[in-house]
């Protein structure tokens, strides 16, 4: 076992590098959850749309941005053993992997306009849908830079530039959503499209803020990015995607779920689906936390390996995965006791509020547990591993969650509470086997 010395000292440097990532995150989520608000006036029609684009956007372009995960591998393990330049070798080819796969991952996105017109989906939203998916491509390219040049940022200990990026950008995507979508300052009124452009405009500003703070960082360290080759090294890339493979793999198996069973409740009346995509977008304002906290734990237990202090890497990932589930454990007792105030937020339409606040508490079942299972897949990665993350995520969403999801949602009748049970009994289970993977793992490390 961990002495409780130990953790003690570890929880001050991860809550050091993990409050700012947490914050950061929840400023990545409140996007969605303004752009959600903003659609609220215009029915839920429109509110299911965007919530179906976000859903369709999020599993493909987030797992590209997956294959620069092995970046904080990379760059934390070279940081703790004291290695800057090999940092700024691996920054300069994420960029180089990046733009790589920005024009597969945009023609990808634009595929699943017909395909979502072929399952039938409903046709309101899949009208609103397609203008509001294509403004959103716009922002693949700087979304992917500023997966590149937060990874670095945070695998050095640089994490104030990601928050301040973060929380500004917010300030752009409200009045890009209020000019674009109603029509303000002499603009267009665009509906729910007008947020697509608006999101797009602020990762573009989150981007330039980063790269911003990293010539500002590079002038007071004497420009040794400057000093490294800018030409792409094939040996780096190709070390960067097989960490990120799998990574990526991941997040596609978990987005892609989201986006299936989101294209499951569009088959149900306009209610369901905008209770569906309200209940997404609580699940994934509390997720942004242990995100945060995840991403602290690649980096505390990547540079614990970089200096080979095995002990101090098990402290690390046993810290994080303590507060996630502190943290977890309260949100899921608020979504239990308040969850259609909580839906009253988006929307006051009667139904959708009666739906979204079953759905909310259904959520709340898992909360811990999709803590726990971010946690240890950040943990994992700082170790490099980030095979045993993708196959949990597999196994878990693909052979029980989505199937009985299905199953409840139509066979059986249940609609868009059968869906949240499946994911319900999908999360648990990955959610369990990480935390005893990650115990395993370290089991050894821990009596150093």
């Amino acid at each position: 076992m961990l002495h409780t010395a130990d953790l003690r000292r570890e929880f001050r440097p991860m809550m050091r590098l993990a409050a700012p990532l947490a914050l950061a995150e929840l400023g990545w989520m409140a996007m969605g959850v303004v752009d959600t608000i903003m659609a609220g006036p215009l029915g839920a029609a429109a509110v299911g749309a965007g919530s179906l684009g976000a859903m369709m956007f999020f599993p493909i372009a987030i797992c590209g941005t997956g294959l620069l995960l092995g970046m904080d591998t990379l760059v934390a393990q070279a940081f703790g053993r004291g290695d800057l330049r090999d940092c700024r070798r691996t920054l300069v080819n994420g960029v180089w992997l990046g733009a790589a796969l920005t024009p597969l991952l945009v023609l990808v996105l634009w595929a699943t306009i017909p395909l979502l017109r072929a399952v039938g989906t409903n046709p309101r939203a899949l009208e609103i849908f397609e203008p509001y998916l294509k403004a959103l491509t716009i922002g693949v390219l700087p979304l992917l830079l500023y997966t590149a040049f937060r990874r670095y940022l945070q695998a050095v200990n640089l994490v104030k530039p990601i928050t301040f990026a973060l929380v500004s950008a917010n300030l752009i995507n409200i009045a890009g959503d209020w000019a674009l979508m109603y029509g303000h300052c002499g603009l267009p009124a665009l509906g729910v499209p007008g947020s697509g452009f608006s999101t797009s405009i602020s990762r573009t500003y989150m981007a330039a803020v980063l790269l911003g703070a990293i010539l500002w960082h590079e002038r007071k360290s004497g420009n040794l990015l400057f000093s490294v080759s800018w030409w792409p090294d094939s040996a780096r890339i190709r070390r960067l995607v097989e960490l990120g493979l799998p990574a990526a793999g991941q997040i596609l198996f978990e987005g892609a779920v989201f986006g299936i069973v989101t294209a499951m409740a569009a088959r149900l009346d306009e209610a369901s689906l905008a209770a569906h995509g309200i209940a997404v977008n609580v699940i994934s304002t509390t997720f942004m936390v242990p995100l945060g906290i995840s991403s602290a734990a690649a980096v505390r237990v990547g540079q614990a390996c970089g200096r080979k202090d095995r002990r101090g890497a098990a402290t690390a990932g046993s810290a994080a995965l303590l507060l996630s589930a502190t943290f977890m454990t309260a949100a899921g007792l608020v979504l239990w006791l308040v969850p259609q105030s909580i839906v009253r937020i988006y929307i006051r339409d009667a139904a959708v509020v009666s739906m979204g606040g079953l759905l909310v508490r259904i959520a709340a079942v898992f909360e811990l547990f999709d803590g726990l299972q971010v946690t240890a897949t950040g943990a994992l990665r700082g170790l490099g591993d980030t095979r045993t993350p993708m196959l949990a995520h597999l196994v878990g969403y693909w052979v029980i969650g989505l199937p009985t999801a299905y199953v409840l949602c139509f066979p059986l009748g249940w609609g868009a509470p059968g869906i949240w049970v499946g994911l319900s009994a999908a999360l648990i289970l990955i959610g369990a086997a990480l935390a005893l993977v990650w115990r395993r793992a370290t089991s050894k490390w821990r009596l150093l």
